[in-house]
């Protein structure tokens, strides 16, 4: 027999019980430009107003049922947004924003991640029921743009997490295409940092990454206006890319 879940202690009620959203912040690369996901909103606030994709953690009716969790959710909310499939992108949690009047409906608590979409899954990408519309625009575009909420914030956020992890992970792995050459790859790092890098250095370094069981050698060639240019991969002994 099922045990009836127990009511909530009365001593709950004498506490707020705010929202909890999660919002996502998808970056692609396309035509050489770094673009975020923005879906258009089809309901106020901020109805016909570019926004980040997201929506409300699930949370059961009884205090034993307390529904799904944040990592849950956003896995959730990622696949309804794009519809790709779950664990076909990269996610992680970014910052929880929580400033009073966010949210001009409610007190609303936005733990906010980033996910990265190759450029291969990108024209897959759908709006999802809830959105009027949803594109890829530019990042170099937002100024120009009112967002809803304080979602320019949490781009401009997100941005500068990835920079700065270009550094020390293989973050930009997640951003080419499932084999890429030498020069597809320098040109990830080009776009997120916004400035050339060398090429001798970056070859360099590329080659450590082979040394270090990162990246193999991968059938095929890439044809280029020179000459055609090997390929490579990630390793599948190294299957948390980012890390």
């Amino acid at each position: 027999m099922k045990k009836k879940a127990s009511a909530t202690p009365p001593y709950l009620a004498d506490f707020a019980r705010p929202l909890v959203a999660v919002d996502l912040v998808v970056f692609t690369i396309l035509d050489a430009d770094l673009k975020v996901l923005l879906i258009q909103r089809d309901e106020p606030p901020f109805k016909s107003q570019w926004a980040l994709p997201g929506g409300f953690v699930r949370v059961g009716d009884a205090y034993e049922d307390q529904g799904e969790d944040l990592e849950t959710a956003a896995h959730r909310e990622l696949a309804e947004e794009t519809g790709l499939p779950v664990g076909s992108v990269y996610l992680e949690q970014l910052y929880t924003f929580g400033k009073a009047q966010r949210d001009p409906r409610t007190r609303v608590f936005s733990v906010t991640h980033y996910a990265l979409v190759r450029p291969d899954l990108a024209p897959f990408v759908r709006a999802g029921g809830d959105a009027a519309a949803a594109d890829w625009l530019s990042t170099t575009e937002l100024s120009s743009l009112r967002l809803a909420f304080d979602h320019l914030e949490m781009i401009e956020m997100a941005l500068q997490r990835i920079r700065g992890k270009l550094d020390y992970t293989n973050i930009a792995f997640e951003l080419v295409p499932p084999t890429f050459s030498i020069a597809e790859l320098r040109s990830v790092y080009e776009i997120i940092l916004g400035k050339p890098q060398d090429p001798g250095n970056f070859r360099r370094r590329f080659h450590r990454m082979i040394d270090d069981g990162l990246l193999e050698e991968a059938p095929g060639k890439r044809l280029t206006s020179a000459r055609p240019a090997k390929v490579f991969r990630f390793c599948s002994t190294h299957m948390s890319r980012a890390n």
